[in-house]
């Protein structure tokens, strides 16, 4: 039996709400193929996208209202999924229908319940807030990576990497060197670092506008089971970040959400928010495309070590102290996966 490496029962970003629209978007989460788009009334829908007659993919068709029309033999359904059409045919089978996803809007993104549908509580959206907050300018892309999404949970929530992979932009010794704290609930995990009195790294020596001493923060939350809004930051040393006033400095948030496309690929959504000068769209653009350039810098590195893992199936990880965030969000995932084997094999 393949290993199953992610929860069904929880929300996944499936798109940027600018992506879905009044064409045929096909996307594949959590190895299903979905199709999405808008009704005319604007509101998403996500369906199977495999025609209940010959599978042939409904993203190759066309909308006739707020139906999808397979491009093969034109079997219309509708936004439920269920079929409204058959050529030739007076009556139409009654099990002719496809699978249709719940669907949340929230916070930017178009968010899919692959799971049990009974289950799919909308106030389980993972907050990223920040994303369209208007005290927050942000804004952000997706990168699809060709490895697992827990490497890219593990890449996220040890910064460290920051030093060796990053080092001419947000990386430097200070990020290797000093120490950090982790703590937990049943759904959540922290990392907290802080740097005390060190140089800032050039890309935040550009954000604060001077080169001086500064604190430095990084405050990783982990939402099971995919989610990762970062807490970053700098303020001249002495100025009172550490004790909670960063006034003084400049702060964001990193905003990062990876939905499972198949085992070994995933959509990977994020942004960048920043709570300083927030109405320079010049400023907003510069930093996404800064960031951009950064998290290629993660991709190159994250497709390497899939492949060395592909190719080195018997590897056993060997954990160090700064794997402790990691290890945690993937103690919560693994826990997520274990309670929902009952209902699955229930549902068979």
């Amino acid at each position: 039996m393949t290993e199953q490496i992610f929860p069904l029962n929880a929300w996944y970003a499936a798109a940027y709400d600018v992506e879905v629209g009044r064409s045929l978007l096909a996307r594949k989460i959590c190895n299903k193929p979905i199709v999405m788009y808008r009704k005319t009334t604007g509101e998403a829908v996500a369906l199977a996208d495999a025609c209940w007659h010959r599978l042939v993919p409904l993203s190759g068709g066309e909308l006739n209202g707020d139906n999808v029309i397979c491009p093969y033999h034109g079997l219309e359904f509708d936004d439920s999924g269920r079929c409204v059409y058959m050529p030739s045919q007076e009556t139409i089978n009654p099990s002719a229908c496809v699978k249709s996803y719940p669907v949340v809007e929230k916070h930017r993104f178009v968010w899919i319940w692959p799971g049990d549908p009974a289950l799919a509580d909308p106030a389980k959206v993972p907050d990223m807030h920040w994303i369209n907050d208007p005290e927050w300018a942000a804004d952000g892309k997706r990168i699809h990576v060709k490895c697992d999404y827990r490497l890219v949970v593990d890449n996220l929530m040890d910064l460290t990497h920051e030093t060796f992979v990053h080092g001419s932009s947000i990386g430097n010794r200070a990020v290797a060197e000093a120490p950090f704290q982790t703590t937990h609930t049943d759904r959540t995990a922290t990392v907290t670092r802080w740097m005390i009195d060190i140089d800032a790294p050039p890309f935040w020596a550009g954000q604060l506008g001077r080169k001086e001493h500064v604190d430095r923060w990084q405050i990783i939350h982990f939402q099971a089971p995919s989610t990762i809004c970062i807490e970053v930051g700098v303020a001249p040393t002495g100025t009172g970040a550490p004790q909670g006033d960063r006034s003084k400095g400049v702060e964001g948030m990193v905003l990062n959400t990876m939905t499972p496309e198949t085992d070994k690929t995933c959509h990977y959504f994020w942004a960048f928010a920043r709570h300083y000068d927030i109405h320079n769209q010049a400023r907003t653009h510069q930093l996404r495309e800064g960031v951009s350039t950064v998290f290629r810098e993660d991709e190159a590195v994250l497709e390497a070590q899939q492949k060395a893992i592909d190719d080195n199936p018997d590897h056993v990880f060997y954990n160090l102290n700064i794997d402790a965030g990691s290890m945690w969000a993937r103690k919560l995932i693994q826990q997520m996966i274990a309670d929902e084997q009952p209902l699955r094999i229930a549902a068979e």
